[in-house]
C-alpha cells in the first residue's frame, strides 16, 4: 500500500516567483525549477492506494501532526488493508515528519505492519 497527501490552499498567489536550483548548477534555465507558495488556510488531502483499491480520501483543514496520522490514517485505513491482505502486506509513505513519529512508529510495529525502506 502507498499512502501520500497534498496540500491545496484557498488563497491566491503572492505574486512572487520563487525559485529553486541544485548547487553549483548557476541561473541556467535547463537547471532552474519555478515553485509557488500559497501562504494561509488551505485543505490537506490524503490518499492509499493498493493492487487496483484505494482507500476514500481523507480530508482536512489542519496542519497533519503524528497523532493525527496515527489516528485518521493508521488505525482507519492502514490497518483494514493490512488485516485484509495477511502477512504480505508491505506499507509505503513518504518521509514527512508526521510519519516518523514515535506515536507512528509504535502503532506500526504494534500492527505488525512492515514499512518499505524509502529514501527521504
Amino acid at each position: 500500500m502507498f499512502s501520500d497527501e497534498s496540500r491545496f490552499s484557498l488563497k491566491s498567489d503572492s505574486h512572487q516567483t520563487l525559485i529553486w536550483r541544485a548547487s553549483g548548477t548557476r541561473y541556467r534555465q535547463e537547471t532552474t525549477i519555478e515553485r509557488h507558495r500559497y501562504g494561509g488556510a488551505g485543505w490537506l488531502v490524503t490518499g492509499g492506494i493498493i493492487l487496483g483499491s484505494r482507500t476514500d480520501l481523507h480530508v482536512q483543514s489542519v496542519t497533519m501532526t503524528g497523532h493525527m496520522y496515527r489516528e485518521d490514517i493508521l488505525e482507519q485505513h492502514v490497518r483494514l488493508f493490512r488485516g485484509a491482505m495477511g502477512a504480505e502486506f508491505l506499507f509505503m509513505d513518504d518521509n514527512a515528519r508526521p510519519h516518523r513519529a514515535n506515536i507512528v512508529n509504535e502503532c506500526l510495529q504494534s500492527e505488525d505492519i512492515t514499512r518499505m525502506d524509502w529514501p527521504a
